[in-house]
């Protein structure tokens, strides 16, 4: 259990493994295992970790560019996207329904007495 939590704090350090997991590149059973053979050394992680430490030396400050804000344009499912606008503007058609129900339509119906059968 030591073992397992000192690779918890390691990737708590390194969360560039997550994105490995998450492309499907590499699973959590073999980064265990190799911090089980290795553990922390510096040239067994260098494939894993070299990558943000290269991002962050040629991009100093983190920006706002274009050419980003079109990157996450192109990479968007306008499918999906409108089967959410529509599911979202159906949602608030009904809340809305709801909201402006006239309070006419209640005082038409007039309950029956207990007293009374059907047949009266």
């Amino acid at each position: 259990m030591a073992d397992l939590d000192s690779f918890k704090s390691f990737v708590k350090k390194n969360p560039k493994l997550i994105t490995f997991v998450r492309n499907n590149e590499m699973t959590w059973q073999k980064f265990y295992e190799i911090y089980d053979l290795y553990g922390e050394d510096k040239e067994v992680w260098d494939k894993y970790l070299i990558s943000s430490e290269e991002k962050k030396s040629d991009n100093p400050t983190t920006s706002f560019n274009f050419s980003n804000l079109l990157n996450m344009a192109k990479n968007i499912d306008t499918d999906k996207l409108q089967d959410g606008i529509t599911s979202i503007q159906k949602a608030i058609g009904l809340f809305g329904d709801m909201l402006t129900k006239d309070k006419s339509d209640d005082s038409t119906y007039t309950p029956r007495p207990i007293y009374r059968k059907f047949d009266d």
